[in-house]
C-alpha cells in the first residue's frame, strides 16, 4: 500500500518542473479523430483539460467533427464528397456542418468540461475567424477546383478568447469562419487550430487524434518518432515518412512554429490521459515538433 502511494507521489514530483515551466502559458488543443466518438475518452480528455487549467495553464480547445457531420449528412441523404482531403461543401452541407459543430460536438465538449468541474465557454469561429473562399487544385493540371463553401483564414480576432481565459474559462471553438459579407465557410480544424495558436502566441499546440504521432513505419507503433525538428521535415517527406493527410498538418505546424508557437505535440487520444502524459512527464507518449 505504501509503495503504491509513494509511486503516486513520484508522479507528482516528476510533473512539478513542467507545472512550474508551463504555468500561465496558453496551450491550444485540437481535439479530433475517433477519440471524439467515445464518450469515455471525451470525459477523460475533458478532465485532463480541466486539470491543466486548475494547475495554472490556459487551455484553448479547437475541435473537429468530421465523422459526426458525415453521419448526419448520411441521415439526410446528402452525398459526401472529398477533393484532396477537403470536404466539398455546398449550401445544404454548410448548413449541416454549422448545426453539427455548434449544437452537437461543441456542446458535448463544453458539457464534458462542466461535468469535470471546470468552466467552459462555447465560442464560434464565425465570430473569431475571417475567411476568403478557398479553391483546391487539380493535382495534374494545377487548375483551381471549386469546392464550395470552404474557407481560408485571413484574420483572427482573439479578444473573446483572452476574455474567457482572463476569467479562468476554457474556450471551446467550433472551426467555422465568415467572410466580410457574412457568408459562412467550413474550415479544416487542424488549420484553424494552427491559426488560432499563432494568433494567441501559444506556448503549446497539441493535436489529439487517433494516431500515436509520426511513425517511421505506419504499420508499427514502436517506430514512433518522439522529437522532430523543423530542419528534418523535408528529409522525412522525401523518405515518405510524412505523406498523404499528414503533409498539410505538418506544414501548418511548421508555419505555427515560425510565428510564435514554441512546441507542437501529436498524441493518440484513444489512450487515456495521453495529453497529460505528453506534457507533464519526462519522456512523453507522442511526437513533439520543435523549431530548429
Amino acid at each position: 500500500m505504501m509503495e503504491e502511494l509513494i509511486k503516486k507521489a513520484d508522479v507528482l514530483i516528476e510533473a512539478l518542473p513542467y507545472i512550474q515551466k508551463f504555468r500561465d502559458t496558453v496551450a491550444v488543443i485540437k481535439f479530433g479523430g475517433s477519440a471524439m466518438e467515445n464518450p469515455d475518452l471525451i470525459e477523460k480528455t475533458a478532465r485532463d483539460i480541466v486539470l491543466m487549467e486548475a494547475i495554472g495553464m490556459k487551455p484553448v480547445v479547437v475541435h473537429g467533427g468530421g465523422k459526426a457531420i458525415t453521419a448526419r449528412l448520411k441521415e439526410l441523404n446528402i452525398q459526401t464528397k472529398f477533393i484532396n482531403g477537403l470536404r466539398v461543401t455546398d449550401e445544404k452541407t454548410i448548413s449541416v456542418v454549422d448545426d453539427v459543430l455548434h449544437n452537437v460536438t461543441n456542446k458535448l465538449l463544453v458539457d464534458g468540461i462542466l461535468h469535470a468541474g471546470g468552466k467552459g465557454a462555447s465560442l464560434s469561429g464565425k465570430n473569431l475567424l475571417r475567411a476568403k473562399k478557398l479553391y483546391s487544385k487539380d493535382l495534374e493540371t494545377g487548375k483551381p477546383i471549386d469546392i464550395g463553401f470552404v474557407g481560408e483564414i485571413v484574420a483572427t480576432d482573439t479578444s473573446a478568447i483572452f476574455d474567457a481565459l482572463n476569467f479562468e474559462v476554457i474556450p471551446v471553438i467550433a472551426p467555422l469562419a465568415m467572410d466580410f459579407h457574412g457568408q459562412v465557410y467550413n474550415i479544416n480544424a487542424d488549420i484553424a487550430a494552427c491559426e488560432i495558436a499563432k494568433a494567441v502566441k501559444a506556448r503549446k499546440l497539441v493535436f489529439i487524434s487517433d494516431v500515436p504521432g509520426v511513425l517511421r513505419n505506419p504499420e508499427d507503433e514502436k517506430t514512433l518518432i518522439s522529437v522532430i525538428h523543423t530542419s528534418e521535415v523535408q528529409n522525412l517527406i522525401q523518405e515518405g515518412v510524412l505523406s498523404g493527410g499528414m503533409l498539410p498538418k505538418i506544414r501548418s505546424c511548421m508555419d505555427a512554429l515560425e510565428h510564435g508557437v514554441t512546441e507542437v505535440h501529436m498524441v493518440d487520444g484513444r489512450n487515456p490521459h495521453s495529453l497529460l502524459l505528453e506534457i507533464f512527464t519526462d519522456h512523453g507518449v507522442g511526437t513533439q515538433i520543435l523549431k530548429g
